[in-house]
């Protein structure tokens, strides 16, 4: 009969390539660790490693299993974590996926209390410029930036990113100052490529009023942190998120242009597989969002937004009134 502590082992082995390594991240004596791989072998029929006096390395069906129990042993993992917290704190290694940006500029900051208040959850974190595939990459929840496609996952929608036109005054002196926002076409800009590869257009809102702008970035660049850098060393014009811009709008170290325009605003979304019972660990994580995405702190600390401005010019009428 298949054992699936063995399993277990089993990929521990072959993903470390040692069965000393896995014997000391299991906490096991490396003999015990050698006769589970020893007895799944024979359970099978067939040898899984070919074993040297330096390397241990995976035969063409070690491979293959490997290949086809990760998942199993995932979602068997995911359970054992999921019944062992009903009865107190959630527990167990939460995966999380974000983009690079969010990771280093919210994430950063916001985790260490979320782990100081759940002392039981680990946290596996991968940040990447692009969207991890949550089934098949095993990733318990996602941070998605813009628009979600219909792709059966559950979503929890946590707010809105502003974003702003701006250049930096170096730039603007190489440059010159655009006069029309259809100016910026012909200036030097900067952008993320669109899912095809090609560039996005650029799209503004005034009133009632909307224009697109085709434009022909001179630096294309998949990571949202690069295109802040690029823009404030004076690379070209660019549409950055407000709570990463607007402190160096307010040193001068940017321009923010054609403040009457407005760039469509960005929806942070939490994703993650649909499923009848979150596991604990991931409803603390999307209560724990919840609570600190709120205005005033990180990236909803933007202060030229609109709701900023509303809520500080009720503060201002309210001191006149006083």
């Amino acid at each position: 009969m298949l054992d699936l502590n063995s399993l277990r082992i089993f990929q521990k082995v072959a993903s470390l390539n040692s069965f000393t390594a896995a014997a000391r991240a299991l906490g096991l004596p490396k003999s015990n660790v050698s006769r589970s791989v020893a007895r799944l072998e024979e359970v099978l029929g067939t040898r899984l490693f070919q074993r040297t006096t330096r390397d241990v390395v995976l035969t063409l069906t070690g491979a293959a299993l490997l290949d086809r129990s990760s998942t199993i042993i995932a979602n068997l993992s995911e359970a054992l974590d999921y019944v062992g917290s009903l009865g107190g704190q959630p527990r167990g290694i939460l995966k999380i996926s974000a983009g690079v940006g969010f990771g280093v500029n919210v994430l950063a900051e916001q985790l260490p209390e979320f782990l100081r208040r759940y002392p039981d959850i680990g946290i596996a974190l991968d940040l990447e410029s692009r969207p991890a595939d949550l089934v098949g990459e095993a990733v318990d929840i996602a941070v998605r930036l813009g628009p979600l496609p219909d792709s059966g996952l559950v979503a929890v929608r946590l707010g809105e990113m502003r974003r702003y036109l701006c250049a930096a005054p170096a730039y603007l002196r190489r440059r010159g100052l655009p006069k029309t926002i259809e100016d910026i076409a012909r200036h030097e800009t900067i952008e993320m490529p669109g899912p095809d590869g090609r560039a996005r257009p650029w799209n503004f809102s005034r009133g009632g009023e909307t224009i697109k702008l085709d434009v022909a970035p001179r630096i294309s660049v998949n990571e949202a942190l690069t295109i802040h850098r690029l823009v404030l060393n004076g690379a070209g014009i660019g549409i950055l998120s407000g709570y990463i811009c607007a402190p160096e709008i307010a040193a001068d170290r940017l321009v923010r242009l054609f403040s009457d325009w407005s760039a469509p605003a960005v929806e942070v979304n939490l994703v993650f597989p649909s499923r009848r019972e979150l596991a604990p660990a991931v409803r603390a994580f999307v209560d724990y969002m919840k609570e600190v995405s709120r205005p005033g702190v990180l990236w909803m600390s933007d202060p030229l937004s609109e709701q900023a401005v509303a809520m500080r010019h009720g503060l201002e009428a309210g001191y006149k009134a006083e």
